[in-house]
């Protein structure tokens, strides 16, 4: 097998052919199918093996303390020879890995042969093809938790021991002082324990990833901002507690430390930073330091590590296996999200030369992870990824739309009145001939009564039963926060109401799921999701122009999303989905309209330490729509540019303002003199003749249902790093 090992005399990194490791009792052979570098820990030993004797000296001046005792023990030869030997060997890299058990060890009854298993251990999860782990460092990975995911493990305890030690309590603010994998793993530990937290990193980049992933504030050490922060959070009195998960020989994270602790703080070191602490500014505050070490209780105890004795968990809550089990589960529940850490998947085979390029700096990362050959063996999650389209079941056949008066207004009932209701759709349907306001539900008492003020509803209430009991009400209109619409969507569908929702229809395959079983046991599919694009006027006068086509074509959707501002609820991808979840169905439906089908299979890959998102989709014909979805862009570059190319032309929309055809004739679009329109108006007066006449619905209820799980497929694509398909149910 092979396995990534360096000598620490000469430096040189080599993948090595070397023995498969037996199976022992009380551990279990495992087969790598992901292994995650900590670019901290593991390139601090890949550069201090590329040093001279003297730079190996200055940088562990604990190893040169042990050689003079050696030599005063010893002798300087003997010595010489005992330090060149162990110099002149291969090393080891790794310890954080996922992989299938290949082979049980007498003693082993909790996980078997073909489990998935989180591994951790700088002896025994190692970049290698194969491991031998004992049980005490090895868990069975919870259902649904990716395999790329999972390999993080190890680093996540190290992080939550880190937390763990300390104590942090609601309400508190705790300042992160780097911002590099652990720093990050920390900020989301403590978001999650009801933390405020501010950040510390002279990476801007990292910084901006950490308020992403729930920091308060984040800045460069000597900025001001930092404190300015940590004064307006705490009224003044500093952060509870300092966690340092920095590295290198700068005293500076000690003394921020110092700076910024209220009183009797609690100071947690973490990572491997200089700790020259200024007397002075630690005993007149008291601070309280503490170390964490490694992933919790058990680490450098070989009766736990490798004889398997567990310590009782009345007297030891948190043991390094428990830590493991327990940071697995925050991730397979969402309350913690690595995806965004991972900033390049490298083959194994590839190991050398990604340790060379990170070290020189080629390849700046927070994480990155070694995907072996073959693992998708025994995994079932890994193995040819599948995401079912549900299928739409009506029973008795397409239900009959609801009865009503021929020419008596369609009356319309709004949940929800936020600023997309209120700048886009509404300001379309008020005082509109044939229609009328009938009810606005909202939670908040005030918002409902300046909607009602300001569009002429005829009723306000916060009470959804109002609309949904009422027999007069021909449809509701669904525009709340994302995690809201499949459930009030499924409660009206139910009530027979026809339904107009706001894109996402929804956040997962299970409320996917339940909307539709709302549509199979009522037997109402009257649906519209708010996909208005492919309803804007340039648009559907280009496809027009652009005419049929005979051979596959190549779709490039550029979305220059641009930066939330701080605090938009956007970012909150814990209840509410990450920003392509919400948003990218529109540019999906988009490219499935101008290609004519649903697409087939989903692949995506994310940029390093942002949202940018690269998504490939493929259609039964062949076409395929590359949508790049951006958020570092610049904010004077238009949103939307889209080219569709095929049979010897070539479409071209400019951001809903201009749009052209290339071909044997040439047709370009007068640019709009006014502000783009992106097809709401269109798509609301398509909804209301489907509403008015009982007519078939705008996008059928199919391609609406292949568009979502589409949507949902490219957090499904992105864990696993490789294509999904898209298998329709039957």
């Amino acid at each position: 097998m092979k396995q990534v090992v360096q000598n620490y005399k000469s430096g040189e990194l080599t993948l090595l052919d070397v023995p498969v490791p037996g199976c022992k009792p009380d551990g279990v052979l495992v087969r790598s199918a992901y292994s995650l570098i900590s670019t901290g820990t593991e390139l601090m030993k890949v550069s201090e093996a590329g040093m001279s004797m003297v730079g190996k000296a200055r940088s562990r001046p604990d190893q040169v303390a042990k050689v003079m005792q050696s030599v005063a023990t010893n002798g300087v030869g003997a010595t010489y020879r005992k330090v060149m030997g162990k110099l002149d060997s291969y090393t080891p890299l790794g310890y954080s890995l996922c992989g299938v058990v290949e082979q049980v060890g007498a003693g082993i009854d909790e996980v078997k042969v073909g489990d998935l298993v989180a591994c951790a251990g700088n002896e025994h999860a190692l970049h290698a093809e194969l491991n031998w782990v004992p049980k005490n460092l090895c868990v069975p990975v919870p259902e649904g938790l990716a395999p790329r995911h999972a390999a993080f493990g190890t680093v996540g305890s190290i992080a939550m021991q880190g937390v763990r030690q300390g104590e942090p309590q609601l309400g508190e603010v705790a300042l992160v002082i780097g911002l590099g994998l652990i720093g990050q793993l920390v900020v989301q530990l403590l978001t999650a324990s009801g933390v405020r937290v501010v950040g510390v990193d002279p990476d801007p980049v990292r910084s901006g990833l950490a308020e992403r992933l729930g920091a308060a504030a984040c800045g460069d050490p000597v900025s001001a901002a930092v404190e300015a922060a940590v004064a307006e959070l705490t009224d003044g009195h500093g952060v509870d507690q300092v966690y340092l998960a920095a590295g290198g020989g700068s005293n500076q994270p000690v003394e921020l430390a110092a700076r910024l602790s209220r009183d009797r703080g609690r100071v947690v070191d973490i990572g491997k930073c200089r700790l020259d602490l200024p007397w002075n500014a630690y005993y007149e505050k008291e601070l309280d330091v503490r170390f964490s070490r490694s992933y919790g209780p058990g680490r450098y105890d070989p009766e736990y590590e490798l004889q398997g004795r567990d310590y009782p968990i009345g007297y030891v809550r948190w043991t390094e296996r428990r830590n493991l089990a327990c940071f697995l589960d925050l991730m397979a529940r969402g309350r913690v999200d690595v995806e965004p850490l991972v900033s390049h998947v490298a083959d194994f085979e590839d190991a050398v030369e990604t340790y060379q390029n990170l070290k020189d700096g080629a390849l700046k990362a927070v994480a990155v992870l070694f995907r072996y050959p073959g693992h998708a063996a025994g995994t079932g999650q890994a193995q040819a990824p599948t995401v079912a389209v549900p299928a739409v079941r009506r029973p008795g056949g397409t239900a009959s739309a609801p009865a009503r008066a021929a020419k008596a207004p369609v009356r319309l009932a709004f949940v929800g009145a936020g600023n997309y209701a209120t700048s886009m759709l509404l300001p379309h349907l008020a005082q509109r001939e044939g229609v009328t306001l009938s009810t606005v539900v909202t939670t908040t008492a005030l918002s409902a009564a300046n909607a009602r003020h300001k569009f002429g509803f005829a009723r306000a209430t916060t009470d959804l039963d109002a609309v949904l009991g009422d027999p007069t009400v021909d449809a509701v209109f669904v525009v709340t926060r994302h995690s809201s619409h499949a459930e009030l969507t499924r409660q009206a569908l139910l009530a027979g109401k026809t339904v107009f929702v706001e894109k996402p229809l929804a956040l997962t395959e299970d409320e996917l799921s339940g909307v539709l079983a709302a549509v199979e046991e009522s037997g109402n599919d009257r649906l519209q999701v708010g996909f208005n694009r492919r309803f804007a006027p340039l648009l559907r006068e280009a496809r027009r122009r652009f005419g049929p086509r005979t051979g596959p074509a190549s779709l490039r959707y550029l979305v220059n999303a641009g930066r939330l501002e701080h605090g938009s609820w956007y970012l909150r991808q814990d209840t509410e989905g990450s920003r392509f979840a919400g948003e990218g169905g529109h540019f999906i439906d988009t490219a499935s309209w101008l290609l004519g089908a649903d697409p087939v299979s989903v692949y995506a890959v994310a940029a390093s330490g942002n949202e940018d998102l690269q998504v490939v989709l493929s259609y039964p014909d062949g076409s395929t729509a590359a949508i790049s979805y951006v958020t570092t862009g610049s904010p004077g570059f238009p949103k939307e540019t889209l080219d569709l190319i095929a049979d010897g032309r070539v479409l071209r929309l400019d951001d809903f303002v201009r749009a052209s055809v290339h071909g044997r004739k040439r047709w370009v679009s007068s640019r709009l003199a006014k502000a783009r329109d992106k097809g709401q108006r269109a798509e609301l007066d398509a909804f209301l003749e489907a509403v008015r006449t009982g007519g078939p619905m705008p996008v059928p209820l199919d391609s609406l249902v292949a568009t979502t799980a589409a949507t949902l497929a490219v957090r499904t694509a992105l864990a696993g790093g490789a294509p999904v398909t898209l298998a329709r149910t039957r």
